[in-house]
């Protein structure tokens, strides 16, 4: 049977298609009203599904186990932040957030990560400042858990380090301190980074436009002159 115009140019664009790939979608920002109005029934929240099922069940325990009735301690994974909010302005908010329920709770403990960025931040209600000092959360969330997080990825880590080096001060020790940072040189590659591959995908299509943008009219024309 033989194709019309039509049916060969929408043939010819889904070829296109197919051989360049289609752009992916950017992940969904989030704010504190996008979680439950209520604490989850789980300490672990992996909003931005980054740990293996083994991960949440053990990060799961050693949250619950963090501080005994003292503390709810949580874990959030989220991909990135709404448009203006902070990752601490993302705790304060969800703290203020699931404090209001009523009377009877433990204090909160929260420990973010954001994954676009590999960004942690380390939060607490304000009855746990004593026992858990700012200094301490900041320096947590910024260098503790940051550092598995720029090495590759880690998340699980991150917060298991994250955990220990809060539940020693907690249980009246002394603040074992940041890791330390392993400095790695980069040795010259030309392999291109992400920005390179995304700015080189936009131009493939910009031409591919163009050339659709010539031939179409031209094989329009030829079919219907002939």
């Amino acid at each position: 049977m033989k194709r019309t115009p039509f049916e060969a140019l929408l043939a010819l664009i889904a070829v296109v298609v197919l051989i360049v790939g289609v752009p992916s979608m950017p992940a969904l920002a989030m704010s504190p009203t996008d979680l439950p109005a209520e604490r989850p029934a789980s300490q672990v929240l992996d909003d931005a599904d980054v740990l293996s099922r083994a991960s949440r069940s053990e990060l799961n325990a050693r949250l619950e186990e963090f501080g005994g009735d003292r503390v709810d301690a949580r874990l959030i994974t989220l991909r990135r932040l709404d448009y203006g909010l902070s990752l601490d302005g993302f705790g304060k908010d969800l703290i203020e957030r699931w404090s209001s329920e009523g009377q009877g709770r433990s204090p909160l403990l929260l420990l973010l990560i954001e994954t676009q960025n590999k960004r942690a931040a380390v939060l607490a209600d304000q009855s746990l400042q004593s026992q858990l000092p700012e200094t301490l959360l900041t320096s947590t969330g910024r260098t503790t858990m940051a550092i598995p997080l720029r090495e590759g990825d880690r998340y699980r880590q991150a917060s298991i380090d994250g955990l220990t080096r809060l539940s020693v001060v907690l249980n009246g020790g002394e603040d074992p301190g940041p890791p330390e940072e392993i400095v790695r040189t980069t040795l010259p590659t030309n392999i291109p980074t992400q920005e390179e591959t995304q700015s080189s995908n936009a131009t493939t299509w910009i031409i591919v436009l163009l050339v659709l943008g010539t031939i179409i009219p031209m094989a329009t024309w030829w079919v219907f002159s002939r």
